[in-house]
């Protein structure tokens, strides 16, 4: 019976510290990294900028987001064409408008990339908006709404391991946000 309830305290412990990542494992994750976490137990109700602007760029559209904080929508935009994976001279704004969130259309970038899709297609499969004219994307049967990142891998790029894929992609644009915030 000690042990059990030694256990109990711990786990509860472990699950309510501050610094315990497990204290927000119940709330949502749109965004990726400092997009979605709201703030800690030691700071709530203290006007934390990072903090308010964590909160709102979870349930904002990446146009709000980069509108909002144009510092981070230069690094993060200079951070993916130094990458070539957005043309010199594409605004970050556009190309990703119509996306839920900002992570989700950096996910949809790298997977662009990563596997050879034109973001054309991924984008209109995502978003549910018609692809850019001239662009040549396979229309599906019967898919007419929004598609997640990993049913548009697997519509097209169908010999690719979407599942995997779209967690490549989406850990990679977690990796390039969290890098950009951080020089903001």
């Amino acid at each position: 019976m000690k042990r059990h309830t030694l256990l109990f305290i711990v786990a509860l412990f472990a699950a309510l510290y501050p610094g315990s990542e497990m204290a927000f494992a119940q709330q949502t994750h749109g965004g990726g990294p400092g997009l979605s976490h709201g703030p800690s137990a030691n700071n709530r109700g203290a006007t934390n900028s990072s903090s308010a602007r964590s909160q709102s760029a979870a349930s904002s559209s990446p146009q709000e987001v980069l509108t909002r904080n144009t510092k981070l929508d230069s690094t993060l935009t200079m951070k993916l064409q130094s990458k070539n994976l957005l043309p010199a001279g594409t605004d970050l704004k556009s190309a990703c408008s119509g996306f839920r969130n900002l992570g989700q259309c950096v996910a949809a970038i790298h997977v662009s990339h990563n596997l050879n899709i034109g973001f054309a297609c991924l984008k209109a499969d995502m978003t549910g908006l018609a692809s850019a004219t001239g662009s040549n994307c396979p229309t599906v049967a019967g898919a007419t709404s929004k598609m997640s990142l990993g049913k548009s891998i697997q519509a097209l790029a169908p010999s690719a391991n979407a599942n995997a894929e779209a967690k490549v992609g989406t850990k990679e644009a977690d990796s390039d946000i969290k890098e950009a915030e951080s020089n903001t």
